[in-house]
């Protein structure tokens, strides 16, 4: 089935992520990791907010109390409504010179997730943490090199977590608390079809992935791991989806033009734009950090 993509904003993001739709507000947020910024755009008006960060900021939620959480370089912030810093609550449990935030989301229980990646991209040296509503950072996995794609399904009862550049998508069983067990490679990707990125869940399971490199948002079914479904792009660099839309059946994707030569973005100028696509079913609707 072919699908009709919109582009919806002309961003031009060096590395667009993260999108994240808020219900309350009817609007759609994300990062430029590199830039480094967080925006706030309203699809119906085309009002784009714009509230530069003074670090890598790799991923974001939306906060029961109003505001943000963000995980930037040095580490975790509590932000207000308009960007700005009120509270450092964590700090980067790696090694911030070499490695950075990335990919994450809020959990079903209200923790905030937060994954890193290893710039050197010489040893699996990613971690992926765990902001509780207290503010503790728990370290809850390791060996990983850029850490990405991280769900959960509408049953709460698993979590899914991608590497990139090793290819692979994992899944941990979660307890009742959302306590993750031990995981499991539930698929393995060929770099020639693009590699697993940010990814959303949408309320049948089914697991939607960005493939970076690859042009296209692939949709998995959770049952056999196979994939069911495609989103061609006009862009190769997607980066993260996200469901929004006043019936939650639009899905957004950001993208990137990190690191692109001129003849690469003469041939995809649409790089680092958000994409709308209008899908046959619903996502979910976010959860908000209780902290």
């Amino acid at each position: 089935m072919a699908h009709d993509v919109k582009n919806i904003l002309a961003l031009q993001a060096e590395l667009g992520e993260c999108p994240l739709w808020s219900v309350e507000e009817q609007v759609l947020y994300c990062v430029d990791i590199l830039a480094p910024a967080i925006h706030r755009f309203d699809p119906v008006s085309g009002e784009l907010q714009t509230f530069p960060q003074a670090e890598e900021v790799g991923c974001i939620g939306l906060r029961e109390q109003g505001g943000l959480i963000a995980a930037l370089r040095g580490g975790v912030w509590l932000l207000d409504a308009q960007g700005k810093p009120e509270k450092k609550i964590a700090e980067n449990p790696g090694e911030a010179a070499q490695s950075r935030f990335n990919d994450g989301r809020v959990d079903p229980w209200g923790n905030f997730w937060c994954g890193s990646l290893w710039e050197p991209q010489d040893k699996n040296g990613g971690l992926l943490c765990r902001v509780t509503p207290d503010l503790k950072l728990e370290v809850k996995a390791r060996d990983i090199k850029i850490s990405n794609g991280l769900a959960f399904s509408p049953d709460r009862r698993w979590m899914y977590h991608s590497d990139t550049p090793n290819e692979a998508l994992y899944r941990y069983p979660l307890n009742a608390q959302g306590e993750p067990g031990e995981r499991t490679l539930f698929r393995r990707f060929d770099a020639k079809g693009g590699l697993p990125d940010g990814a959303a869940v949408d309320s049948e399971g089914f697991y939607w992935s960005a493939q970076f490199d690859g042009g296209r948002v692939v949709r998995i079914d959770p049952q056999s791991s196979e994939i069911v479904d495609e989103i061609l792009l006009p862009v190769k660099w997607p980066t993260m989806v996200a469901f929004g839309g006043a019936d939650l059946k639009t899905l957004f994707i950001t993208s990137s033009r990190e690191d692109r030569t001129e003849e690469e973005l003469a041939r995809y100028p649409q790089s680092g734009d958000i994409f709308a696509v209008d899908v046959s079913v619903a996502g979910m609707a976010e959860p908000r950090f209780r902290g």
